[in-house]
């Protein structure tokens, strides 16, 4: 491209320049956002990536600000052994909830089996329940007096490693006293202060006092009462109002006025939770204060009255009333409750409100009132449960009305409640009662096909009922299906057999004792021994056939024990022999007979032995070697070469 005339001037004087430096620049510009050479971008990518390890991407930004250290971390609890810490509320979410909710349905279906089976399935799997769905479980087990349940349930859930909270040991507490076993609910007590994260509620204490006073230890509860305020608890109106029962109980009117009094002077000179009032009217009553205990049911009762009042007070109340001459009062008071009953505002009808005038009715000879009011429960929402059910058809029962009880049994499956062993055992007696066998022993069957276990004494009836009319085939049939599920004493094994020997049946009775040395000779006492040789003597048969009983058995021990003694040196030869195998022969020394030498401390000397060609270098030769053999599975050699 050709330039023109002056351009072209200009370009030959820029040529012809002489090459000097501009001057430098008056400061020094930075380049941020470019490097000289690869090696400088490189080296600044390394410095922050170096920066970003070390604090925050944000914090690179802020040079001017000053750093403030981080607080250290804390330390973990280390130690495995410690106990967890129980889930808080905020772990019911989710899928968790749908499950809670799921099973909480199949406990108000009264399903309970599947709800404990669904709880225990959930335990391994993604959705795994809270230690507040398994509490419901528990509880409603504990409300139908499932106690084996419920503690095979806790038993799986502490195993599988949910942790406890303190409704959980609650729980706990409270089967243990319902089983009268209140020394095993104190230890379990004892292991919650001492182990457990959290402390005991009151309701820890009012269960355990409650159970206390049931089984008539009074002075134990005191002292729980004392440790309770001195772990800071507020006087509780309940804890006292169970010992003044146990008091009244003990027909001690001087413990109801001093417990009376000392929760007075605790709560500042008045009381006004009202389940006190009913304890301290039957105190005025084992003192023969009438005035002054109708005083007091008007201070709690009355329009202008300042005392709380809701339906365990009311109970309590009509309880008094009715066991001390005054059950046409404590009618007008349940008459009362059950027209200013207005639930969820005001309650003042409970489960327990009917049960009193269940018994009030009863202890009138008004046995029908009693049923009617006992189907009034509907009315206001309540559900009676297997307690309520036992009671009013033991009332029955002890009046021959076993028409009306039977009905009663039949609604149980209705109103949601099981009949348990209690229930079976009433309808068992009442049949008895009346001239029906067939229908007693029908009851026990159900009793036991339904997965109940009848104790030893529900057991020993039946059989005494069946022996009575005469009906020793079938006494046998259920000693036979009960004598593995029972612990059967020497009494209940006398009865049977002396009624089997009036029978003419003493093969039956052989046999039983046969089985009873078979089974478990400890069983078979020598004042069993002693009373099956004298009733053979009284129908005429030998005392030896005891005698060759035990002998018999013995043989057959002794030749038992023979034949597994031979097995096991049958086996221990038969391992020798497939060790002995897996070695070569020689490390065992020379056959002799055809049998090997078994001695472990025996050294064999091969002398001389032939030579192993090794390829074509010639000949070897190994001489005076000796092997000692210490074991079948350690050999040394002692020799100058090796192999």
């Amino acid at each position: 491209m050709a330039l023109s005339k002056p351009t072209f001037f200009t370009h030959l004087r820029t040529l012809t320049r002489p090459n000097r430096h501009p001057p430098p620049p008056i400061f020094v510009s930075l380049r941020l956002f470019s490097f000289a050479t690869p090696e400088e971008a490189a080296a600044e990518r390394r410095r922050r990536k170096r920066r970003l390890r070390i604090e925050p991407p944000l914090n690179s930004l802020r040079h001017s600000q000053p750093q403030t250290p981080r607080p250290p971390p804390s330390n973990p609890n280390t130690n495995p052994n410690a106990p967890k810490l129980p889930e808080s509320p905020t772990a019911l979410t989710g899928n968790r909830l749908n499950l809670h909710n799921r099973i909480l349905t199949l406990i108000r279906e009264n399903d309970l089996d599947e709800a404990a089976l669904l709880t225990r399935h959930s335990i391994y799997s993604n959705c795994r329940p809270t230690i507040f769905t398994c509490n419901s479980v528990m509880a409603a087990l504990l409300r139908q007096s499932r106690y084996s349940d419920l503690l095979s349930l806790h038993r799986f859930i502490t195993q599988a490693g949910v942790a406890a909270n303190v409704v959980t040991h609650n729980l706990l507490i409270n089967a243990y006293c319902d089983c009268r076993k209140t020394d095993t609910a104190l230890e379990h007590y004892k292991q919650l202060i001492n182990d457990a994260p959290f402390n005991p509620s009151p309701t820890t204490y009012r269960i355990l006092i409650k159970g206390l006073v049931d089984n008539n230890k009074v002075e134990r509860a005191l002292e729980l009462k004392e440790e309770m305020l001195s772990k800071g608890f507020a006087p509780d109106p309940i804890v006292y109002n169970y010992l003044m029962l146990g008091c009244v109980k003990n027909s001690n009117a001087d413990g109801v006025f001093d417990l009376y009094n000392e929760l007075k002077e605790k709560l500042g000179g008045f009381v006004s939770n009202g389940v006190v009032y009913g304890a301290l009217m039957q105190g005025y009553f084992l003192r023969e204060m009438e005035k002054e205990a109708m005083e007091i049911y008007a201070d709690a009762v009355g329009e202008n009255s300042k005392i709380k009042m809701g339906a365990v007070a009311f109970n309590h109340l009509l309880d008094a009333l009715s066991k001390n001459g005054k059950f046409d009062e404590a009618l007008r008071l349940f008459d009362r409750m059950m027209a200013e009953h207005e639930p969820p505002h005001h309650l003042t009808v409970n489960l327990g409100s009917f049960n009193v005038m269940v018994e009030g009715f009863c202890a009138q000879g008004r046995f029908n009132d009693a049923i009617q009011v006992f189907r009034k429960m509907g009315e206001k929402r309540c559900s009676p449960d297997t307690p309520s059910y036992n009671n009013l058809i033991e009332q029955l029962c002890k009046e021959d009305m076993l028409a009306e009880s039977e009905q009663l049994y039949g609604d149980m499956g209705d109103s949601g409640a099981s009949p348990d062993e209690y229930t079976y055992g009433l309808l068992m007696d009442a049949c008895f009662k009346v001239g029906r066998a067939d229908d007693a022993a029908g009851y026990f069957k159900k009793m036991v096909d339904s997965g109940l276990r009848p104790n030893l004494a529900v057991y020993n009836r039946l059989v005494d009922g069946l022996v009575k009319v005469g009906k020793i085939d079938e006494a046998k049939s259920f000693f036979d299906m009960m004598v593995m599920k029972l612990k059967m004493d020497d009494d209940t094994y006398k009865f049977m057999m002396k009624a089997l020997f009036e029978n003419g049946k003493s093969d039956d009775v052989l046999k039983i004792a046969s089985n009873l040395v078979r089974e478990d000779g400890g069983d078979f006492s020598e004042e069993l021994k002693q009373f099956v040789k004298e009733e053979l003597r009284k129908v005429g048969r030998e005392e030896e056939e005891v005698d060759r009983i035990i002998e018999d058995w013995e043989k057959e021990k002794a030749e038992a024990l023979a034949k597994e003694a031979a097995a096991a040196e049958a086996a221990k030869a038969s391992a020798k022999a497939a060790v002995a195998s897996l070695l070569p022969s020689k490390l065992f020394g020379s056959k002799e007979n055809g049998t090997e030498s078994n001695s472990t401390d025996e050294k064999v000397k091969d002398g001389e032995e032939e030579g192993v060609e090794q390829g074509s270098e010639g000949v070897g030769s190994k001489e005076n070697e000796t092997i000692s053999v210490t074991s079948p599975d350690e050999v040394v050699k002692d020799g100058k070469e090796k192999w």
